[in-house]
């Protein structure tokens, strides 16, 4: 079992700004915290959505850019307009205990706010994503979480059927690109919570 607390320590030496949090609810003040007033983009997450970050930063008259968050009131350019933000916000796929980060994406949205384009990106991540490695990152990605993404969006991939990968050529599959962060960006500061609790898959 992969230790969280290890994780936060490898994370601060390859640069991030790692916390650990026992609480969800604990991560998503001090995230809400941390934005202040500036514009947030967000990249698709179960955590974020879960922990209701979206609205609570409308409330609070955050312009934020959330492509799940906009039901009627869609616009067609919602992902570019959240690669301009400020902050950007997103869970990650796979935290490794080594200090990386492993997420892989369909549109490519999510990894691109994760390495280009601003101020400060803010991830959340649960003890159910920590991983021994890199390797595992994957696996657990593609052998897990992936199938489940595509349940939820209504993807019709193999992995949607079994939770295992068929490395299949769906137009609908979702597993297009892997980043794997071992530093933050140039010039960019990426804070990474870690949380004591399982959030999101």
């Amino acid at each position: 079992m992969a230790s969280l607390q290890t994780a936060v320590e490898n994370l601060k030496k390859h640069g991030f700004d790692a916390r650990a949090f026992e609480t969800g609810e604990e991560a998503a003040a001090a995230a809400l915290e941390l934005i202040g007033s500036r514009s947030v983009g967000f990249g698709g997450s179960v955590t974020l959505r879960d922990l209701g970050i979206y609205p609570r930063l409308k409330a609070q008259g955050n312009t934020a850019w959330f492509a799940k968050g906009f039901s009627g009131d869609d616009v067609p350019d919602v992902y570019l307009r959240a690669q301009g933000a400020q902050v950007f916000l997103l869970s990650s796929n796979a935290v490794t205990e080594n200090g990386y980060l492993v997420n892989i994406d369909g549109r490519g949205n999510r990894v691109a706010g994760l390495i280009f384009g601003h101020e400060e990106v803010i991830v959340i991540a649960g003890k159910n994503k920590l991983v021994e490695n890199v390797e595992e990152g994957v696996k657990r990605i593609k052998g897990y979480s992936a199938g489940l993404n595509a349940r939820r969006l209504g993807a019709k991939t193999p992995c949607a059927v079994d939770l295992k990968c068929h490395d299949c050529r769906s137009k609908d599959r979702i597993c297009r690109s892997i980043v794997i962060s071992e530093c933050p960006p140039m010039g960019m500061k990426v804070s990474v919570f870690l949380v004591n609790e399982d959030l999101g898959y």
